[in-house]
């Protein structure tokens, strides 16, 4: 592992921050505002092969690891625009396919994901499980030669503008054990529905409840191997928290932006207010933190590349924890720095808020990463 990145994963970041900058916050924080999606930049970087860098080459992808990918996310999310569906779609349900789908799923899914053709959002948590993947009761029953799949799941991003959302379901064995696995549901299928949840984030990307009322699947909608679900399911959580963890260092370089061009130019007392330590100093401790959390995102993709599943599921827990942390740090400061201004819609800061407080909880609760690294990292006794 080298501390310097690539020419060509320099190369990748340089032209998407590039785009980033064609379209800005002011596009993104307008679409939101509106309730309408970032369709032209998402059909643009597809087409340009961003969001599917990490495809392999033969479905019409980049070839390139999960770290090509969380560089797209940082990017984009720096320029102002924090496309959560990243995370979601190329992220976690391309990497589930191209690892564990079938011949037949990769050859029909995999060329959509490589051109953003093809969005699918991914559906685990439910009302009453919570981060407790044990306790899903969303279960799916042979029927024939197909499936029934019943239960509710929420929080769901982007089902409104998917085209189908990868579900993770339990099926009984034969000793009459549940077990998980996981299926892609079409949106349009019979007996699925989805209901909005009212957000105070300004985001396009909106968060629904699912319903799955008696809704047949054809055998083949199941992920892979029938009994190999638990293991499909952490392919994809890992990438998931390294792509937060770039999403979350976007944020960070964009709240740091901000705050230190206002230091610069504001004055106060015939003196930019970025010379009193009172300010630069709090800004410099964020910068040290905002890049730890960085390297970490960093090592973890790189481990996950390099198929150290073990691992990267340690770095990734970390990388994620990391960069809620010093997002919300970056994003306070951001917004101290620019003392009143920092509420107003002018600046633009203080909507950045809502967003990085949310990844303290989302995708993963910062409490159940430092369960996760308490047992296996410290061999601390499980506590729950």
């Amino acid at each position: 592992m080298s501390f310097v990145e690539t020419a060509e994963r320099r190369a990748l970041r340089a032209a998407v921050a590039e785009l980033g900058a064609e379209y800005g916050a002011s596009y993104y924080v307008e679409k939101a505002r509106a309730g309408q999606k970032t369709d032209e930049l998402w059909d643009e970087a597809g087409r340009l092969g961003y969001l599917g860098v990490n495809v392999p080459e033969e479905y019409g992808g980049g070839g390139g690891g999960i770290g090509d990918l969380a560089a797209v996310c940082e990017e984009l999310a720096a320029a102002g625009c924090p496309l959560l569906l990243m995370v979601v779609s190329p992220a976690i349900c391309a990497t589930i396919i191209a690892r564990s789908g079938t011949a037949e799923q990769r050859r029909h899914w995999l060329p959509g994901f490589a051109d953003g053709s093809v969005k699918m959002a991914f559906a685990i948590t439910e009302p009453d499980a919570g981060s407790n993947a044990h306790r899903i009761t969303t279960t799916a029953r042979r029927d024939g030669d197909g499936w029934v799949l019943n239960g509710q799941k929420t929080f769901i991003s982007g089902v409104d503008e998917a085209d189908a959302v990868m579900f993770v379901g339990r099926t009984e064995d034969q000793k009459g054990n549940l077990r998980p696995s996981l299926f892609i549901v079409p949106t349009g299928a019979d007996g699925f529905t989805w209901t909005p949840i009212g957000m105070e984030i300004v985001s396009p990307e909106k968060q629904f409840v699912c319903h799955l009322d008696d809704v047949r699947l054809p055998y083949d909608a199941v992920v892979g191997d029938e009994d190999g679900g638990l293991l499909q399911l952490f392919a994809g959580l890992n990438p998931e928290r390294i792509m937060a963890a770039a999403m979350g260092a976007g944020i960070g370089r964009l709240a740091l932006g901000k705050a230190t061009a206002y230091a610069r130019d504001r004055q106060v007392f015939k003196t930019p207010i970025g010379a009193h330590q009172g300010l630069a100093h709090p800004l410099a401790a964020a910068k040290i933190e905002l890049e730890l959390a960085r390297l970490m995102g960093q090592k973890a993709a790189w481990l996950y590349d390099a198929g150290d599943d073990t691992g990267a599921g340690e770095a990734a827990n970390m990388a994620k924890y990391a960069a809620a942390e010093a997002a919300v740090h970056c994003v306070d400061q951001a917004i101290q720095t620019h003392g009143g201004n920092g509420l107003t819609t002018e600046y633009g800061v203080g909507m950045l808020a809502g967003v990085v407080r949310l990844m303290r909880i989302a995708p993963v609760s910062r409490e159940m990463i430092l369960n996760y690294v308490a047992q296996h990292s410290l061999g601390l006794p499980k506590s729950y």
